[in-house]
C-alpha cells in the first residue's frame, strides 16, 4: 500500500487507477481530485525540489 501524498489516504499501488510520474518516482490517488493537485504542484505535495 502506498500513501496518497495530497490527502494521506492508502492506496492500494496495485490496483490504482489514478498515477503521476515526477522524477522517476510513481504517485498515487485516491481521486482524481488529490491527483489534479499534486500534478499542480508536486513540490508542495512531500515532494522535495
Amino acid at each position: 500500500m502506498m500513501k496518497d501524498p495530497v490527502c494521506g489516504m492508502k492506496v492500494d499501488e496495485k490496483t490504482a487507477k489514478l498515477k503521476s510520474e515526477h522524477e522517476g518516482k510513481t504517485f498515487y490517488f485516491c481521486s482524481s481530485a488529490c491527483k489534479s493537485a499534486f500534478d499542480k504542484d508536486p513540490h508542495k505535495y512531500g515532494h522535495p525540489k
